[in-house]
């Protein structure tokens, strides 16, 4: 669970949630979903931020992610949110009849630390298709 960096020992585990601009659901379809997925994958890796789990949902993502230490919150929503939309705009032309100015994810997102309920929200991320379901 606990990364080593250098000199000092520690976890920076977060909880993410980002939607989509104006709550449109844009990734009904398998393949949106698929490119959005890898589009935040390839932001991550380039980074170094590490995907525990990621769910991708019609209208909002939810993911589990290892920050590095040295990356704030802000800076970690910024490189996914703005690398992500980069690549989904450049495979899937067609988002710019929807989102023409470019802007794919909402100005908003949510971001806690996970902390020691690891597991706890693991199992909140893993079930969001069902907890989707029932509504």
């Amino acid at each position: 669970m606990y990364q080593s960096y250098g000199c000092s020992v520690g976890g920076n585990l977060k909880h993410i949630v980002i939607a989509t601009k104006y709550r449109y659901e844009m990734m009904r379809t398998a393949t949106i979903k698929t490119y959005c997925r890898i589009a935040i994958e390839e932001a991550c890796k380039r980074h170094g931020i590490k995907i525990e789990i990621i769910k991708v949902m019609s209208d909002h993502v939810h993911m589990i992610v290892d920050v590095p230490r040295t990356m704030s919150d802000a800076k970690a929503i910024q490189i996914i949110k703005g690398l992500s939309s980069y690549i989904l705009f450049r495979v899937c032309e067609n988002l710019r009849k929807r989102y023409p100015n470019g802007n794919f994810w909402n100005a908003g997102y949510f971001c806690t630390g996970v902390g020691t309920d690891f597991e706890r929200t693991y199992a909140y991320v893993e079930n969001q298709e069902m907890h989707y379901a029932t509504q």
